[in-house]
């Protein structure tokens, strides 16, 4: 089944990012959608759209990680396709794989690749049975606050505490001693559940000065793929 002419594009996020995809999808002469919660209704993202779709709620959870809400806007406004910018639901399989099911285009990766690579803690399970070194830590399932302190115990303070989905510098917390743990994994954990819907964690080596570097990837349908060389992620905020 071929996919459908993209004209209407739906923007499942808020802030600058989506002003940013907007702006290049009315170049493409696209028309553009905006998805905002209840308090949102005049932020800039909202005023610059096309179509406004009100999702209601005064919390993420309530719209922006509501997918079904989503997937009803979408349809509602006519929109053939969803892009998730970042934070939020981009790197959530779930979400792809219900776009694809409702008959709509995602603008990401397919839900298949997202699976193992969406979870910082599956990436890194991937990693270590392909043999690649990983930082010191605990990615496994239980998620109590003795598994973290037998952990962090283990690998040395001071450690970070990072959410499993998720990205953008949401849910971390570096943590120097012991004493500063169960504060800061209650913390991490709401401030998760609060931007991604999950609030499951995984602890680390915390690296002094360390370098983010990526090199970012991108492929089509039809075989193209670009990639955009090195990026120093340390710098570009």
């Amino acid at each position: 089944m071929s996919p459908p002419e993209l004209t209407t594009l739906l923007i499942a996020n808020r802030g600058e990012i989506a002003c940013r995809i907007m702006r290049t999808a009315k170049t493409m002469g696209l028309t553009t959608v905006a998805v905002h919660s209840a308090i949102d209704r005049d932020a800039r993202h909202s005023r610059e759209a096309d179509i406004r779709v009100d999702l209601g709620g005064s919390k993420a959870a309530e719209s922006y990680l509501a997918i079904d809400k989503l997937i009803d806007a979408a349809n509602a406004s006519g929109a053939q396709a969803i892009h998730p910018g970042y934070g939020f639901l981009s790197e959530n399989a779930d979400f792809a794989r219900t776009i694809e099911e409702a008959g709509l285009i995602f603008l990401g990766p397919p839900a298949s690749a997202i699976d193992p690579m969406g979870s910082k803690s599956a990436a890194k399970s991937l990693m270590d049975q392909a043999g690649v070194p990983l930082v010191p830590g605990y990615h496994g399932d239980a998620q109590d606050i003795e598994t973290f302190r037998s952990a962090a115990e283990r690998i040395g303070y001071p450690v970070l505490l990072k959410a499993t989905a998720g990205g953008g510098g949401k849910g971390m917390k570096v943590v120097e001693h012991s004493g500063e743990l169960a504060e800061a994994l209650a913390s991490a954990q709401r401030e998760a559940l609060s931007s991604f819907g999950d609030a499951r964690m995984l602890v680390e080596k915390y690296v002094l000065t360390p370098r983010h570097v990526e090199i970012q990837v991108f492929a089509d349908r039809h075989g193209h793929c670009l990639y955009l060389n090195e990026r120093d992620c340390s710098i570009q905020r």
